[in-house]
């Protein structure tokens, strides 16, 4: 049976929505962060030498990075169960267009958030009183010069694209969705940084209402990404 490590408010929330998707039967192990510095527990390195979720074991198997598991899973059970798969698009264009928006989550996606992330944390971190300053000016200074730039320019583009089709793939639900949820999610816990882009908000309000989304929320615990910002 697949078996997945997963820690809570996290990445790995996306394959427990794959599984639940495809109505595979999964073993859950759960991992709790660290309360004060939100950190993965150290137990996930006897796991994975990073010591990060999710990872996933099948078949003797042990894979980590989300979109290489979701690809897994979406060619080992999706591709073999039907001539028409469930989560990956039938035809070549959009399966091009599939590929990307997998990559794209983590490629391009979320460096900037993490970086608003790092930096929000950084002005609020304890420092002596007289580098306090210094810290906040650093930390101003790099969102307005370059990462806030940065996140307008990638929402403008993701909400663009929604506007070609429903999905990020095409008119259909396929992987590439799920992937994309995490940067979409994580920008929305963000000061409500999606109020310009309703197309944005209106794509979290049909995942949520999916209800294999709702199953692996029972399973893992929901999401809550602002958290992450404490």
């Amino acid at each position: 049976m697949i078996k997945v490590h997963h820690l809570d408010h996290s990445r790995s929330q996306r394959v427990l929505w794959m599984l639940e998707e495809l109505g595979l039967p999964y073993e859950l192990v759960t991992y709790q962060r660290d309360p004060k510095t939100w950190l993965a527990p150290k137990a996930l390195r006897a796991v994975h030498p990073l010591g990060k979720s999710p990872v996933l074991e099948d078949q003797g198997l042990v894979l980590a990075e989300s979109g290489a598991i979701l690809e897994y899973v979406a060619d080992r059970y999706d591709s073999e169960r039907s001539v028409s798969p469930q989560l990956m698009p039938p035809q070549a264009t959009e399966r091009l267009r599939y590929r990307y928006w997998l990559h794209y989550a983590e490629g391009s996606a979320m460096p900037p958030l993490l970086m608003a992330l790092v930096f929000a944390r950084l002005r609020k971190a304890p420092m002596p009183f007289f580098i306090k300053p210094v810290a906040r000016m650093i930390a101003d200074k790099a969102m307005q010069g370059f990462i806030s730039p940065q996140l307008k320019l990638h929402l403008d583009w993701m909400e663009a694209e929604l506007g070609k089709s429903e999905w990020f793939a095409g008119e259909r639900f396929t992987a590439a969705d799920i992937q994309m949820s995490f940067p979409i999610q994580a920008a929305a816990s963000r000061n409500g940084s999606l109020d310009e882009y309703p197309r944005l908000r209106g794509f979290i309000a049909r995942i949520v209402a999916r209800p294999a989304y709702q199953r692996a929320e029972l399973r893992g615990g929901p999401l809550d990404l602002a958290a992450a910002g404490r």
